[in-house]
């Protein structure tokens, strides 16, 4: 059965295998997740299971989602997530699914939210080169220099490298391995870096392109 889960990141630690290596992970806290709705192709033209985490009021519930989750007789959840599965007849709505889903050695793709750095320049942006500080560069030596376009066609072409909002995107990791699940405090501890800022949500998932 294809696996999915919503999670909030924790941190980043370390621990050791069974020969004594460091491995650097990241530990998430994934689940308790709730199963919200079910897709099919009948009645929605796809197949998919949406899925909710993270407790919230229902006072701070809008309207139309209050009667969303009334339908399938859950608690409001924070955050709702489409996952698309290819059988979900081993899903129910109410079902619900922790981080025991996942187990040691199983590869994942994680997908977040990459932290945001404003606006930046073209040598943190896009690692370009600083010009000449000698013979009279001045003041400008983290500039991008050159456009490279003349009279014709007197503009600059649509993709062009230049200095601009950095980060802040959706960001996908693949291939990760899961290195260790506490099934008990819904924590698992992912070999590598994850995208996104301690507390961000991210998403787990089957690794799409495992050997």
């Amino acid at each position: 059965m294809q696996k999915g889960l919503i999670a909030k990141k924790i941190g980043m630690t370390q621990v050791f295998d069974d020969s004594g290596k460091v491995v650097p992970v990241t530990v998430v806290e994934a689940g308790p997740c709730t199963v919200i709705q079910k897709k099919t192709a009948e009645k929605d033209g796809y197949d998919a299971v949406q899925v909710g985490f993270g407790d919230v009021k229902l006072q701070r519930v809008s309207k139309p989602l209050k009667g969303h989750f009334a339908k399938g007789d859950t608690a409001p959840k924070k955050i709702l997530k489409e996952f698309k599965f290819k059988d979900i007849s081993g899903f129910n709505v109410g079902d619900i699914m922790k981080a025991d889903v996942f187990e040691a050695g199983n590869k994942i793709d994680v997908v977040g939210t990459s932290k945001g750095k404003g606006w930046a320049g073209v040598i943190k942006r896009w690692n370009f080169g600083r010009l000449k500080e000698t013979h009279g560069s001045g003041p400008v030596v983290r500039h991008q220099g050159s456009m490279g376009a003349c009279s014709d066609p007197s503009r600059v072409f649509k993709g062009k490298k230049l200095s601009g909002h950095l980060g802040c995107e959706r960001v996908t990791v693949q291939n990760l391995t899961v290195v260790k699940v506490d099934a008990e405090n819904n924590l698992i501890a992912i070999k590598g870096a994850i995208p996104g800022p301690r507390n961000g949500i991210v998403v787990l998932s089957d690794a799409v392109k495992k050997a």
